[in-house]
């Protein structure tokens, strides 16, 4: 049977600590309901003793927050517990954490206390916070830079002492996979009171190591790992909640004797509450909740996400809250994948009409780094209308400022004939259609204009929709493109060419 591995969520407390992360108890309130739905064991909810907002932040969570247990932070300092433990005594479930420092550097030059005092101090505060409560979990600071044989006595006396966790962090970052496996190896099957006590890990991601050194110590022994939401929290934040569960879930042939307890179909709405609440957005390339996470552009993956799932993706986009896998639509991608998307949005196109508009796709996709389908749409709209492009637009160039004559050069396609000619106008969209009626003869009245954009984006494609008039009649046109001036170009010619369509269809035939 799997063990199931505790997870100890504190993003509400070291994620937190993240530069520019500052909750209110409104937001941590409803960030930890969120946790309770994902599942998680224990909820670190703030340091009570640093500030009235973390101590109300850990008093509040507790009332409400009813499933999992609810921890508070203390340093091993009589004043410190006692605030953890007044914050938690409505919590169904309290847990007090007491934490000091181990390692050389911080004994010499943050504590200036020698091996012996550090000793005497873990102990005497877990066996006081043990007092208070039935959950205590000791942490020695700076762990992994510890001495392995103070290190060891700390385990076994703290344990001795009434610590029911004992976590070993990673503080720094500095440790490598195989280096911190055998330090909790050692402390699970070498000491008096290895299997008598949880062992948890607590790393930080200053190496890009946080969830590998997690793994490793759960193959090692460790039964609790404390991560937070999209892996924030002091500097290069911590072990990613999301990534360690999920590598749990996804290699079963690997971590077949291990499991989790997590709703990991709430993973997504989770990691988007925290991101919004704490105004740190998640990267793009973020493992399994960045945006592209699930997201492929490159033709040859598309056609293998196509043709079987499983060709490019570990896991289904379901399984962490997605509804499905993105196909977005680039430069880079292929023909089947422009197809299926057509055929979604509704367009069933022969293959010759399949094969111009994917041209044209291509021609917009070096333009714009991301197609949304309103831009297939429009896109579609305008290759494949009914009116034949008598003319069509080969180049443009304008000249414009505040203090220069609006000018405009426009060469036209007719068939095998290039046309050119170049006209001033009162702006360089109406030099623009002035060039235009020199070359084609037409003389048209602009009615109306007006222009969107048909995305959002820099880049968005934008929409020029024209009313023109020509004699007596008048009609609309639109045209569309990265660049506002194209579109209009674009518009303009469509109505130019219906006007000749029209004019055609209405000739007497002989």
């Amino acid at each position: 049977m799997a063990r199931e591995i505790i997870i100890f969520d504190t993003t509400l407390r070291d994620g937190e600590q993240s530069p520019g992360a500052s909750l209110n108890l409104r937001e941590k309130l409803e960030i930890a309901r969120q946790l309770e739905k994902l599942n998680v064991d224990v909820i670190e909810a703030g340091f009570p003793i640093t500030s009235q907002g973390d101590f109300d932040a850990v008093l509040n969570v507790s009332k409400e927050v009813r499933k999992a247990s609810i921890c508070g932070l203390a340093r091993c300092m009589k004043k410190d517990i006692d605030a953890a433990y007044k914050a938690l005594k409505q919590a169904a479930k309290p847990r007090i954490h007491v934490f000091l420092a181990t390692s050389k550097i911080h004994m010499q030059y943050k504590l200036r206390k020698a091996e012996k005092e550090i000793l005497k101090l873990a102990v005497e505060s877990v066996k006081y916070a043990r007092e208070l409560v039935e959950d205590v979990e000791f942490s020695p600071e700076d762990a992994s830079r510890t001495e392995l044989g103070f290190l060891a006595d700390v385990f076994d006396a703290v344990i001795d002492a009434g610590a029911s966790t004992v976590n070993i962090p990673d503080t720094v970052g500095y440790t490598t996979p195989v280096e911190f496996g055998k330090v909790i190896k050692h402390l699970y099957t070498k000491t008096s009171n290895g299997k008598k006590a949880v062992i948890s890990v607590h790393c930080h991601n200053d190496l890009g190591l946080a969830v590998a050194n997690s793994l490793l110590a759960i193959e090692n022994g460790a039964g609790q790992v404390e991560c937070t939401i999209n892996g924030l929290g002091e500097r290069a934040g911590n072990c990613s909640l999301e990534e360690v569960v999920m590598a749990l879930k996804t290699r079963k042939d690997r971590y077949s004797k291990y499991s989790s307890a997590i709703n990991n179909r709430q993973i997504i709405q989770t990691s988007r509450l925290v991101s919004k609440l704490t105004g740190i957005m998640v990267q793009p390339n973020k493992a399994i909740v960045g945006e592209n996470a699930f997201a492929h552009e490159a033709g040859i993956h598309q056609d293998g996400i196509l043709k079987e799932r499983s060709t490019y993706e570990i896991m289904k986009p379901s399984d962490v809250g997605l509804s499905e896998s993105k196909l977005v639509l680039g430069k880079h991608s292929g023909r089947h994948a422009f197809r299926n998307r057509l055929e979604a949005l509704g367009h069933n196109l022969s293959e010759q009409e399949l094969n111009h508009a994917f041209d044209a796709f291509k021609d917009l996709a070096d333009k714009k780094k991301k197609i949304y389908d309103e831009d297939i749409s429009t896109l579609i709209e305008d290759e494949l209308s009914d009116v034949p492009e008598v003319y069509t637009l080969d180049y443009f160039s304008v000249s414009a400022g505040n203090k220069t004559i609006p000018t405009a050069t426009v060469r036209l396609k007719k068939g095998s004939k290039v046309l050119q000619d170049a006209s001033c106008g009162d702006g360089p969209v109406d030099a623009t259609y002035k060039t235009i009626d020199r070359i084609t003869g037409i003389k048209c009245k602009l009615i109306d204009y007006s222009i969107r954009a048909v995305t959002s984006g820099k880049d968005a494609l934008g929409e020029v929709a024209v009313r023109i008039q020509h004699g007596r009649k008048a009609l609309n046109a639109r045209g569309a493109s990265t660049d506002i001036i194209e579109a209009s170009a674009k518009a303009y010619l469509n109505a130019v060419n219906r006007f000749i369509y029209l004019k055609t269809k209405a000739a007497p035939k002989k």
